[in-house]
């Protein structure tokens, strides 16, 4: 079997690790130590094990097993300080965390991209890179109950318990498992051992203390390299239906968590900028320039994410996301909206759903392509997957609003923006909530709680130029035409095509006339010609 990372290839049929195409010598039990810590890199391997296998159950003193992983990390280039190929689980055993191929993943991921099934594009593709994912893992320790009463420990218990289930929920995410989790239960704690024993990036604590009919529940997030807080919140709530209580704020809490993971995640791919993009560098990257919400970010998002498919052509979400940044790039930006690019879009969300159909961002980002291919009726379908395998999925809510709306049901879509807001409102695409949402108000013709929601958006740095020619329709239907003329002059300054036949060719995606009509009617008697 030859196994592949970094740029060593082991050999174990040969008993041989080449460094690029240079043979490295050293003593046969630290090759037979690495090829036991690579066989097994999905796991730790124990001390009891690495004995039983390199000194076949000899006693040996923890000096010689040190010996030999000092030997081994300097071989490859690492230390006991960086562990970033080796990583020390404090009194247990080993992991090997670098990012491993093996030959047989080589042929499986040769004979797939000979079967036509992976390329998004007709673009001749790379020779397979040996380039795998490796996702953010996270672990929920049991709340504290600092209630003065013992007997309210099974609220602090259960809710503990939802967020690991919810949170797992979000399929790019590895949470640690319940039983895994509470074997930390009523012990003091240190954030960076956890980090290191468990093999994790973040991990979540909190407490639950009631009072009365009151119950206030903290909840915080930390980086586990560091122990440094990345988000911190509190709930002030007063009991009426303890289950529904439990219910409310988990909710909540892992629609909060999720999205300040992912930003933890860009920010640090973007602190260190590798020279060599590894497959989830590259996603992260196309998804910090895909929250700038730029033409150029687009273009760049388009491009990180299609490379991140290519790198690990099992990876679904660079799939995913790459058509969710082409459709963007169709309905803002300079994406050309073609029959034959929203095919690719939708074969690309086919392809990240075979490869994992229990991930409800895989629906929900289908859903928006097959809006942007006027499929309403299956976009709502899909979205309801989305929902009810992750009812914490802030974008499914507003994908189905947008969805519903088109349909002219706009009771409906208003209530799914209302959630998606709720559930999430610190999402990088809270902007976008409220203009889909105004817009929905707009075709129902509610132009004033339509400017209110605009105004919301508004407040938010990274809205787009599509808010201002929402409210030049609400004013100008509301008879205010000097204030809708003059957002009109503003919106023309700063994006000189904006005009009737560009909104025309931009709502592409609308099939009701009336709607199209009420729109470019309202920009007309603003004075956008």
């Amino acid at each position: 079997m030859k196994y592949q990372f970094n740029e060593f290839t082991l050999d174990t049929k040969r008993f041989e690790l080449r460094k690029s195409d240079t043979p490295l010598h050293c003593e046969p039990q630290v090759i037979e130590l690495l090829a036991l810590l690579v066989a097994n890199h999905e796991r730790m391997v124990s001390k009891e094990e690495i004995n039983q296998t390199i000194w076949h159950g000899r006693i040996v003193s923890e000096a010689a097993l040190s010996s030999r992983i000092k030997m081994l990390r300097q071989l490859l280039g690492d230390d006991g300080r960086k562990q970033a190929l080796i990583r020390t689980v404090h009194k247990r055993g080993f992991r090997f965390v670098a990012t491993v191929f093996s030959d047989e993943q080589v042929l499986a991921s040769a004979a797939e991209l000979a079967s036509g099934i992976a390329p998004i594009d007709r673009r001749a593709k790379p020779a397979v890179k040996l380039n795998l994912v490796r996702k953010p893992a996270v672990v929920i320790l049991p709340f504290a109950n600092l209630s003065s009463e013992a007997g309210y420990e099974y609220l602090a218990d259960g809710i503990s318990t939802d967020i690991i289930a919810h949170l797992a929920k979000h399929r790019w995410l590895d949470v640690v498992a319940r039983n895994t989790a509470f074997g930390f239960k009523g012990r003091a704690v240190d954030i960076c051992a956890i980090g290191t024993e468990l093999n994790v990036g973040y991990v979540v604590e909190g407490s639950v203390q009631r009072s009365s009919n009151r119950v206030r529940i903290t909840v915080s997030l930390l980086d586990a390299s560091s122990a440094h807080s990345v988000w911190t919140e509190r709930y002030d709530r007063e009991i009426e239906d303890i289950f529904a209580l439990q219910d409310e704020i988990t909710e909540k809490i892992v629609a909060r968590l999720e999205p300040e993971i992912g930003y933890a995640e860009r920010s640090r791919v973007m602190r260190s900028r590798p020279a060599n993009l590894q497959a989830w560098d590259c996603f992260h990257l196309g998804v910090y320039h895909f929250y700038q919400f730029t033409g150029e970010g687009n273009q760049q998002a388009q491009r990180l994410l299609l490379q991140s498919s290519q790198l690990d052509e099992r990876f679904g979400d660079a799939y995913a996301w790459w058509a969710y940044a082409v459709v963007l790039g169709m309905v803002y930006w300079d994406t050309e909206p073609t029959q034959e690019l929203l095919d690719e879009a939708l074969a690309a969300c086919d392809k990240a759903l075979s490869l994992d159909r229990q991930n409800a961002t895989f629906f929900a980002l289908r859903a928006r392509v097959l809006l942007a291919r006027g499929e309403y009726d299956v976009a709502i379908a899909e979205n309801n997957i989305a929902i009810g395998l992750n009812p914490t999925l802030a974008v499914a809510h507003c994908a189905l609003g947008d969805s519903l709306a088109y349909e002219g049901r706009y009771e409906e879509s208003l209530r799914c923006f209302e959630k998606s807001i709720a559930l999430s409102p610190n999402d990088p695409q809270l902007w976008a909530f409220y203009t889909y949402g105004a817009l929905a108000l707009l075709f129902n013709r509610d132009f004033e709680q339509a400017l209110h929601w605009l105004d919301r958006a508004r407040s938010i740095p990274n809205y787009q130029y599509w808010t201002n020619a929402h409210r030049i329709v609400a004013y100008a239907y509301l008879g205010r035409t000097e204030e809708a003329k003059r957002i009109a002059g503003q919106l023309q300054k700063n994006l000189p095509a904006f005009s009737l036949n560009f909104v025309r060719k931009k709502f592409f995606y609308l099939k009701r006339q009336e709607q199209i009509d009420l729109y470019l009617e309202g920009l007309s008697l603003g004075g956008v010609e």
